[in-house]
């Protein structure tokens, strides 16, 4: 039956998979005869078999049909078999791809439920803050009455599903200040109790987002003892929206970071002068590349307007930086499409779902150039802490699945970047819905136009009507047009996205129109007749053919265009779907528009005629398979990239965890005593190959002198003898392993060369590219320099530790984290010849924590 436990084959059917659920569906009635006060014991017995080791294959069938159960009692809702199915593909760690309407929370059930019963947590990674409060209370319900603990994680805090806790009736009428004054504005949710965040990730199941969990990880990486760190280990995530959350952001590293240097005036100096410049003649946009290059004639303007002769001389190159990222300021980003300004400042706006990103900056500064174009306060630059790309943060989980209404069209990465197999699952009733071909008009006026002349004509009809935009710009562009033809509508963008469950809740009654951005394009359920349902209602707009989807424009990746269609025609409801695009719109101009506007011409078609050729449909596919593979070609370069710095990252956050683990004295004289040896090594390595032996062994003295390992009243041994070295070395350890500061110290050590290290790397990944130029491979020259900026960062750890530990133990108090002893050069160590090989001594890269001569050395 389960002959697999792992991924997908691809010789395996969805069929596979109904003789399991026809073994769920014939225990079905035991499962009912379970009394509910009884559940919970049932689940303590699952969790016991797992524990024994016992056949999953035999637990699988029992476990959904419990969750089944439970879900029939709590929330009134019993799985389809396809919902089985897709909860048997998510369990076995796939991509499950369920068609939208179809029930994919109440499919995540089962498999939830017995991946928590592991009892090492289950993270459900939801695309957005609402949905994660949503199904915490929703679903909660459910593993509450299994027996199981149910949290989130929301950027207001952390809170716990509990069927006893109530909103206090003094607090129901405050106002939004008023909550967000008490902390959180979820006091407005019934049953979530407020916990702390550690609290919240030992619950058997925490629901939240990728950013929330991402941002955990790398602040406990951060953490000064382990009572701060609040997240557990990462045994299963399942994901929803697999493909937002997976290839959407993939391209967006989560980034800590603090102030490091005062907002610079220069921001504002070029943002006043690439104002003036003209495009095409002193700068050449690559819409396609999302690039921008300054020419001969913009090089020339710029320094007579900042009175330098040459921008490109050696001590004028920070100059290019800042007129680099205002001129991307300038030509590539733009306001209420990218970002929106709101309270004076500038928050980025989520090309995929719309919503902005509260606390989210661009990065290399081009945050404080689109505010000094803007005009609102330039913020200060920022210095990178911790960092790490959502693809490798979701490869720190031991299994993972995920599920989407679209994702056959990105199974190839999934496959390759996460071993992710796609499976799509079969509806529950067939589609109703009617995707009628696009309407392509001249120009963007003739398009709305049109736009406006159909919703008027649905309308009147009573017909619902959801209109879908790219962008905020657009969103509201197209509310103004309805708003001069008297037609009433809502409007849900980024800005007013508080009143998304309200609007949303409304979109499916009769006459209702509602313009959208992508904020309503995904996880969102438009119930005909409106919710909660008017059953008159929803049968007069079911006669009238259900909602119709209006899209004003095409995105660059198929699958959001899907999204937006999929909001119609949900469980077999009727429903419509059409494009309305002109030649003028980004992705028709861009790519191939020249070729149907030369056609319309030929044809002397007028402005307000469509034009409906297969021709035209197959240019805007063309278009998004070119920039999903520009896109996907981009996502793996950066994981390549991301890959090498991945490996040191993990084995640094290992070493950092085990000093954090520390509870005796010996093992803490361990590190130091490897540390300090390893540093010793290199000495006497460098002794050996020097041609100055006897004044090289002198500059040895000095350094053990003057490191506090041995004082004055020391016979230093001949040239190239240890003598009792290693005893007084040992001894000195010892010594400094029991002064309480010097944990903290080693933390505090590693924490600044670390920090200096990503500046470092961030440094090499930006310059590397010029060595294309010499026709040498960057990501292997990447690779190359990566390892030697890391046997240096090591080298200068253990060095530091050699140079200063043994003269801080016992005398001097812990730095604060704001003045961290800084490094001192490693004397008298020259430079390595070879620093692509690894050294005997060095950390071995699998990141076991052990010398390389010790582990893959051997």
């Amino acid at each position: 039956m389960f002959e697999f436990l792992g991924r997908f084959v691809k010789d395996r059917t969805v069929d596979d998979l109904r003789a399991v659920v026809d073994k769920i569906n014939a225990l079905e009635e035991k499962a009912k005869g379970i009394e509910s006060d009884k559940l919970a014991q049932e689940s303590l017995a699952i969790r016991e078999k797992l524990k024994k080791g016992e056949d999953e294959q035999e637990i699988i069938p029992w476990a959904f049909a419990l969750a089944r159960e439970a879900a029939q009692r709590t929330l009134g809702q019993r799985a389809y078999d396809v919902q089985l199915i897709g909860g048997l593909v998510l369990y076995k760690g796939a991509v499950a791809e369920m068609a939208t309407g179809e029930g994919k929370t109440l499919s995540a059930v089962a498999p939830v439920y017995l991946n928590a019963l592991h009892g090492r947590g289950v993270h459900v990674i939801t695309v957005n803050d609402y949905l994660a409060r949503r199904d915490t209370v929703w679903m909660g319900q459910v593993y509450h009455a299994l027996g199981l603990s149910v949290a989130c994680i929301v950027p207001q805090g952390a809170f716990r599903y509990d069927p006893e806790w109530k909103i206090k009736e003094e607090d129901r009428d405050k106002t939004d200040e008023e909550r967000d004054a008490m902390g959180s504005f979820l006091i407005q949710d019934e049953y979530l109790r407020p916990i702390g965040r550690r609290e919240a990730y030992q619950a058997d199941i925490t629901y939240g987002t990728n950013a929330e969990f991402g941002f955990d990880y790398l602040r406990d990486n951060l953490a000064q003892n382990t009572e701060s760190q609040v997240q557990r280990e990462h045994f299963s995530a399942i994901i929803d929206e697999v493909d937002s959350i997976l290839i959407d952001e993939a391209r967006t590293p989560l980034i800590i970071s603090a102030p490091d240097t005062e907002s610079s005036s220069f921001y504002k100096t070029f943002a006043r002068v690439v104002i003036n410049l003209e495009k095409e003649k002193d700068y050449v946009v690559d819409e396609k590349l999302r690039s921008v290059s300054i020419t001969d004639e913009g090089i020339s303007r710029v320094e007579r307007a900042i009175g330098v002769q040459n921008i490109y001389a050696p001590e004028n190159l920070r100059l290019v930086h800042y007129l680099e990222e205002s001129l991307k300021a300038k030509a590539l980003f733009n306001k209420d499409k990218e970002y929106v300004v709101r309270d004076g400042e500038v928050v980025i706006v989520d090309e995929f779902t719309g919503r902005m990103l509260q606390g989210r900056r661009y990065s290399g500064g081009l945050h404080q150039a689109i505010e000094a174009k803007e005009g609102v306060a330039v913020q200060q630059e920022s210095r990178t802490y911790a960092k790490i790309s959502i693809q490798n943060y979701i490869r720190l989980y031991k299994k993972v699945a995920g599920m989407t209404g679209t994702a056959q069209t990105s199974a190839e990465e999934f496959h390759r970047v996460y071993d992710l197999e796609v499976v799509s699952v079969p509806t529950h009733r067939p589609l109703a819905r009617k995707d009628m071909s696009d309407a392509v008009y001249k120009d963007k006026q003739a398009k709305w136009k049109a736009i406006v002349k159909k919703v008027q004509e649905l309308n009147q009809a009573g017909q619902p009507v959801l209109l879908g935009t790219t962008s905020i710009e657009q969103n509201e562009l197209i509310s103004q047009y309805l708003a001069g033809a008297g037609i009433k509508h809502e409007d849900l963008n980024a800005k007013n996205n508080e009143r998304e469950g309200a609007i949303i809740a409304q979109a499916g009654r009769f006459k209702a129109v509602t313009v959208a951005t992508n904020v309503a394009g995904r996880g969102v359920d438009i119930v005909l007749g409106g919710n909660p349902p008017d059953e008159e209602e929803a049968k007069k707009v079911k006669e009238l053919g259900g909602l119709f989807v209006l899209g004003t424009d095409r995105h660059e990746a198929r699958r959001i265009d899907n999204q937006l269609r999929g909001r119609a025609g949900r469980q077999g409801d009727p429903g419509a779907s059409q494009f309305f695009l002109s030649l003028e719109d980004d992705l028709m101009r861009i790519f191939g528009g020249d070729r149907v506007r030369s056609i319309m011409e030929r044809f002397n078609i007028p402005d307000d005629m469509p034009i409906d050729m297969k021709m035209v449909s197959r240019v805007v596919e063309e278009a998004q398979s070119k920039v999903e593979g520009a896109h996907f070609d981009m996502r793996k370069h950066l994981l390549e990239y991301d890959d090498v710095l991945n490996k040191q990252r993990t084995a640094v956050y290992e070493q950092r965890q085990a000093i954090l683990n520390l509870k005796e004295d010996k093992d803490l004289e361990k590190i130091l005593l490897e540390a300090v040896r390893s540093h010793q090594e290199k000495m006497l390595d460098a002794f050996e190959t020097s041609s100055e032996k006897v004044e090289f062994w002198k500059r040895i003295e000095e350094s053990y002198k003057r490191s506090g390992v041995i004082d004055a009243s020391y016979k230093w041994p001949e040239p190239g003898m240890l003598g009792d070295l290693e005893d007084v070395l040992q001894k000195k350890c010892a010594d400094a392993a029991t002064d309480p500061q010097t944990k903290n110290r080693l933390l505090g050590i590693l924490d600044l060369l670390w920090l200096n290290h990503l500046e470092s790397i961030e440094a090499l990944s930006q310059a590397v590219g010029l060595r294309a130029y010499g026709q040498r491979d960057p990501l292997v020259e990447y690779r190359r320099e990566s390892r030697r900026l890391y046997d240096e960062f090591w080298d200068n750890f253990n060095g530091w530790l050699f140079e200063n530990i043994f003269r801080l133990a016992h005398s001097m108090p812990v730095s604060s984290s704001a003045s961290k002893p800084q490094p001192k050069p490693i004397n008298p160590l020259p430079q390595s010849g070879d620093k692509d090989k690894v050294g005997r001594n060095d950390p071995c890269p699998c990141g076991s924590g052990q010398k390389y001569k010790k582990c893959h050395g051997k």
